[in-house]
């Protein structure tokens, strides 16, 4: 049961990269000028949907807190590494980014590395 709590860090931590990149890509570039920069940026921050992905974050650092109770930092903190290889997957269905053989390696060493660092 105690382990639901790096799940939840994991997936609430995923939801929030993927929801702030979804709308930031249909916001479109970032402007030159300072001063369109800072509208810009206001306008992501509220953002419904970039209010939901800063929330939920701020919940999955909340789940990590409570994770910090339950376990070592070196035990637990290797788990996080299982949000960069959901983060690509998703990102390679949900935005058509590329998936190359370095990362796919990466993925797999990362998946390894976690195994490993776990027992």
């Amino acid at each position: 049961m105690d382990h639901l709590y790096i799940f939840g860090t994991i997936v609430f931590t995923v939801y929030g990269q993927l929801i702030i990149k979804w709308q930031v890509a249909q916001a479109g570039i970032l402007p030159v000028a300072i001063t369109g920069k800072i509208w810009f940026l206001l306008r992501l921050l509220l953002n419904p949907w970039i209010i939901s992905g800063i929330v939920i974050t701020f919940l999955g650092g909340l789940c990590w807190m409570a994770a910090m109770t339950k376990f070592e930092l070196s035990y637990a903190y290797p788990f996080m590494s299982l949000a960069f290889v959901l983060v690509l997957g998703l990102s390679v269905v949900l935005f058509q980014e590329t998936l190359t053989f370095p990362k796919i390696l990466g993925m797999i060493l990362i998946i390894m590395g976690i195994f490993i660092g776990s027992r």
